[in-house]
Parts: C-alpha cells; sequence; structure tokens
C-alpha cells in the first residue's frame, strides 16, 4: 500500500532531524542551536502546508516567482536563499523574513527603499572566486558589513555560503569556518552561520552552521 504524502513528509522530517541531533552530539554542540530551514522551491503549497502542520516554521525559496505565490498563505518565516536580482528584490522585500545571500551593497541600498518590515540579513561569501553561485570576496565582506550593520531597520544576522563544486565540504566549510571566527571579532551580533544544504549538512554543522538549508531529503527529487 502506498504511503501518502504526508506520512513521506513526516518520516523524511523526523530522518534529518534525527540526523541533525546526531551531527550535532557529534561535534559537542546542542542541537538546539541549529535551524532548520526547510526549502521548498518548486514544490507546491500543500507540502508547505502538510509541513508547517508539522511544526515547520522556516521555510526557504530560491525564486521570487515560486515564493511570492506560497509565502501570503503560510504564517511562517520565510528565508531567500538564491541569488539577487535586482528587480526582484521590491517583490522579494513583500514577502521575505530573512535574506542569505547579500553579496552587492546596490541591492542593500534597494532593499532599504523598498523593505515595509525589517529584515535579517546573512552576507554570501565567495569560497571559490567564481560568480557561477554568487557571494563577496572576503576583501569586500567587511565593508558591506558596515554598511548593513550601520542601518536602524534591518539587521546583520551571519555570513551565508555555498561549497564550491568540486571541494570537499570539508575543506569549504573549514575555510568558512575561519573566515566567520574572524569576522564576529569585528561584527559579534553577526554570530550566526547559514551553511549545509542536503548533501553536506552534516559537515556544515561541525563546522559551526547555525543554519542549515534542506531541500530534496524532505521533499524528494523533481
Amino acid at each position: 500500500m502506498a504511503i501518502t504524502r504526508k506520512e513521506e513528509l513526516t518520516q523524511n522530517l523526523s530522518d534529518i532531524k534525527s540526523r541533525i541531533s546526531t551531527a550535532s552530539l557529534n561535534s559537542g554542540r546542542d542541537h538546539n542551536q541549529i535551524s532548520l530551514i526547510v526549502v521548498t522551491k518548486t514544490f507546491p503549497l500543500s507540502d508547505v502546508q502538510i509541513l508547517n502542520g508539522l511544526g515547520v516554521n522556516d521555510f526557504g525559496e530560491n525564486r521570487d516567482d515560486d515564493a511570492r505565490t506560497k509565502a501570503p498563505e503560510i504564517a511562517a518565516r520565510w528565508h531567500f536563499q538564491g541569488q539577487i536580482q535586482s528587480n526582484k528584490l521590491k517583490s522579494i522585500c513583500s514577502w521575505a523574513h530573512v535574506i542569505h545571500s547579500l553579496d552587492d551593497a546596490r541591492h542593500f541600498e534597494i532593499i532599504q527603499r523598498v523593505a515595509s518590515h525589517s529584515i535579517d540579513i546573512f552576507l554570501q561569501v565567495n569560497l571559490d572566486g567564481s560568480q557561477n553561485r554568487g557571494g563577496v570576496v572576503v576583501e569586500s565582506l567587511y565593508p558591506l558589513a558596515e554598511k548593513v550593520e550601520e542601518d536602524p531597520n534591518h539587521h546583520l544576522v551571519g555570513l551565508m555560503a555555498v561549497a564550491p563544486l568540486g571541494v570537499e565540504p570539508n575543506v569549504a566549510f573549514s575555510e568558512l569556518h575561519a573566515i566567520h571566527s574572524a569576522f564576529i571579532s569585528e561584527f559579534p551580533a553577526a554570530s550566526a552561520l547559514s551553511a549545509g544544504m542536503s548533501g553536506d549538512f552534516e559537515t556544515a554543522i561541525a563546522h559551526g552552521a547555525t543554519h542549515v538549508r534542506i531541500g530534496s531529503q524532505i521533499l524528494g527529487s523533481r
């Protein structure tokens, strides 16, 4: 007998929570320090409703076109984590409570103009010098952080990165941990670290991730 979608999501969510707990324990950390963001990109509102009913309150989206129809239907905390396009920012700021991928001061200036509510901001760090996956190089990180921190309405909460293709996650997240450790000596309020997805979140937790962004391990493949 085929299982229902609710049963499938319930089991997958339980498995991920168990793995987060184990990874936290193995790293000498409290699993309550880790925020799970369920990435619902390309999946229907019905899946979001099921997950919300199972207690999920943090949802991640990579595309404004997908999120702007879902977010108004679910009273939850919505995270934007895709590469930012200037012409989409007004819409993104209408539904997102958190932006994980700020890497350009000009984009923040738009956020300042168009956002009607306070937004938590992660700065995306580029770990490989390629612009294919976005992010700011370390040399430009601090001036951008100063700009965000000076704003009275929005909050600089931490850094985000995606492990580069072809690089071992352990190497990538070790580098990110070092960057973040130096960064919080200058910006102590930016203690959050958004790192790790379905394939590497346990490694990210071992290197200090406080927010993990997991999609396919919970929702499956499209």
